[in-house]
């Protein structure tokens, strides 16, 4: 916490945390996912920039769990760009669908999806299937965040 508090509100700062985490060693680009998700929770606008370039990362094989269920995360408090919904919406099912993926990727995902679910009715249903598929297989977590897109209609 004492990284985010250092960074706030500071683009400059903010981009020196991204440096580290795109281009650093292994085990700085998994540390440095935990301040990065919590900074942009707080400043939401800190990430915009790089938004690409993370969901980017998403699709790729050999991420580190603890970078994909902060990027997940972070997606959470972020207002994506209609252009890039259709990417992320793709990106946060196939996480979702993934059953050797961690319960908290899986939830942070969905809890995405729905966000941008909610604006398409087919995408709605679609979700609903697939959560449907997964709750005898999911932890509370998932339940919880499941209910949210089941009751839509």
């Amino acid at each position: 916490m004492a990284i985010v508090q250092f960074i706030g509100d500071d683009p400059t700062k903010f981009k020196e945390l991204m440096a580290i985490f795109f281009e650093g060693e292994y085990r700085l680009t998994q540390r440095a996912a935990w301040p990065i998700s919590y900074c942009v929770e707080r400043h939401s606008g800190l990430i915009k920039p790089y938004l690409r370039k993370l969901i980017d990362l998403l699709k790729e094989r050999d991420v580190h769990n603890a970078v994909k269920r902060n990027i997940v995360r972070l997606l959470q408090y972020v207002e994506i760009p209609k252009r890039m919904q259709g990417r992320v919406y793709s990106h946060c099912v196939d996480l979702i669908d993934d059953l050797n993926e961690p319960v908290a990727v899986r939830a942070f995902a969905l809890t995405v999806a729905t966000k941008i679910a909610k604006s398409e009715p087919d995408l709605v249903k679609e979700l609903q299937l697939i959560v449907k598929k997964h709750l005898r297989h999911t932890s509370v977590a998932f339940h919880k965040r499941a209910r949210e897109i089941l009751a839509l209609k």
